[in-house]
């Protein structure tokens, strides 16, 4: 009990050096710049903004209201990370969830790790400590990967350094990107899981991907049920005849102009002897009525 009130005593006495405007620190060079940064010092909730790096998008409210009465009732466990923006000012690198949980249950200050960050190294590490986390959606991890990609500019290889994961782990979460909104929007409200979008990836037509998505809500389908399903649907492509396998050049065009024509994808299959058939897919009634139209010369 005597440590933890000394570590709490130490806390409020670094908070107090941080509010000396003749001991400001703005450096890891500055003086008394060891006895803050990377200890856990009382900050006041008001002198923190949140972090517009942040990863996460959304905040599940129930589950934030349970954070909420846990701190009331046993205080903030695990401190959250924090960087020196200005004079008594800081800016949050993770722990949004305890910090926002906190301020519900009106706490005026907060337990603290100080870093002294860039902007870009703010964002990688806020980045890297949301991935780690076990209640980040499989959409959001893709987008923080994407991130440090695109904005921190780390390659698969240094990324998998970082965050402690295979490359093929990195590899399937960003693929998860190259499904249809609706499908992503899914597996961020858990109606999927990420093992379904894994499955659906490997459909090419969106349309054909959210089909079976629909599926796998209306029948409950489990993965093993998806990589079935979608197994089938894909059968057809390593069955083709082979009089129609090898479509000549004559074939491909039509069959580009005619996708134009009817602003459908068709397909035009045909042997080295001009024999074949054409296919106009559609997707309900009214686009079948519409292409019916064309066929007939109407407007």
């Amino acid at each position: 009990m005597a440590k933890a009130t000394k570590k709490q005593a130490l806390g409020r006495g670094l908070s107090a050096l941080l509010k000396d405007p003749d001991n400001d620190i703005q450096s890891a060079n500055d003086k008394g710049a060891d006895k803050v940064v990377g200890t856990i010092v009382e900050l006041d909730i008001e002198s923190i903004d949140v972090n517009p790096y942040q990863p996460r998008t959304s905040f599940n409210e129930d589950t934030l209201q349970e954070l909420a009465s846990s701190i009331k009732e046993l205080g903030v466990i695990q401190p959250i990370t924090v960087r020196k923006i200005d004079f008594n000012k800081f800016q949050l690198v993770s722990g949004e969830r305890r910090f926002r949980a906190s301020k519900l249950v009106g706490l005026k200050t907060i337990p603290a790790y100080i870093r002294i960050a860039n902007d870009q190294e703010s964002l990688e590490m806020a980045l890297v400590e949301n991935i780690q986390r076990q209640d980040l959606d499989p959409i959001e991890i893709a987008l923080s990967y994407r991130r440090l990609i695109e904005e921190i500019q780390l390659t698969q290889e240094e990324m998998s350094n970082r965050v402690g994961k295979n490359r093929s782990t990195i590899a399937n979460y960003l693929r998860l990107l190259k499904l249809d909104p609706i499908i992503q929007t899914g597996m961020r409200d858990s109606f999927i899981s990420m093992g379904h979008g894994r499955a659906l990836i490997t459909l090419e037509d969106t349309n054909d991907q959210l089909d079976v998505y629909e599926k796998i809500i209306s029948d409950k389908l489990s993965v093993r049920d998806t990589e079935a399903l979608v197994r089938k649907m894909q059968q057809p492509e390593t069955t083709k005849s082979t009089s129609l396998k090898e479509v000549p050049s004559f074939a491909r065009k039509a069959g580009r102009e005619l996708s134009d024509f009817f602003e459908v994808k068709t397909e035009v299959k045909a042997n080295a002897n001009g024999k074949g058939k054409l296919i106009i897919p559609f997707k309900n009634k009214a686009e079948l009525e519409r292409i019916t139209k064309l066929i007939q010369g109407e407007k």
